[in-house]
């Protein structure tokens, strides 16, 4: 027979998993020993009426240079949760650089380094991508902190995307599945204020 206090131990454990956000529980971490969790790509719409405040974060990008997220309203703002040494950040980041390519003035883009120890490898990713905006550097991820309910500190690689007003309307977890889909969501987000 199993006791009360082993049942409630094993329940808060599994509690602390979901509330983390980690998809799996593989590993003590549950990231598979990776540093973070992949998601399934999958798109999630907020519906204009249920989102929250405006995301208000102001830090500084790779160049040590003052960036505000309340700067950019007016228009949506594609974020990019990314950092040099992982896999399926360096697969999206095509698909990304295209949609920006695609969607032009319509929207801000902006990024969020969060694990590189340097700005050497982050700069050389941006780089070699041909990306052109620029990006928060956080590399201990207190930038996710801002995005309660949204990313968890191993939301990587991960996509927000912020309506004119700077609240959260879309959210992709794991890789952009396709340019398709970024573009789509983008002007979904306009269409629907």
């Amino acid at each position: 027979m199993v006791s009360r206090r082993v049942l409630s131990t094993v329940a808060a454990a599994v509690l602390l998993l979901i509330a983390s956000g980690c998809s799996s529980l593989h590993g003590l971490n549950g990231t598979d020993g990776k540093d973070y969790v992949q998601g399934d790509g999958g798109v999630h719409e907020v519906a204009p009426a249920d989102r929250g405040r405006p995301i208000d974060f102001t830090g500084k990008d790779l160049e040590g240079k003052p960036l505000s997220l309340a700067a950019m309203r007016g228009r949506p703002t594609v974020i990019s949760v990314w950092w040099a040494g992982c896999p399926p950040c360096r697969k999206e980041a095509p698909l990304l650089v295209g949609a920006h390519e695609q969607l032009g003035d319509r929207a801000h883009f902006v990024g969020v380094d969060v694990r590189d120890g340097g700005t050497a490898a982050p700069t050389t990713f941006e780089s070699q991508f041909g990306i052109t905006w620029p990006s928060f550097y956080s590399p201990g991820g207190e930038a996710l902190l801002a995005f309660p309910g949204t990313l968890t500190p191993n939301s990587i690689p991960a996509t927000v995307v912020l309506d004119a007003q700077g609240r959260v309307a879309a959210s992709i977890i794991g890789a952009v599945p396709s340019q398709l889909t970024l573009v789509e969501t983008v002007e979904d987000v306009m269409a629907h204020g």
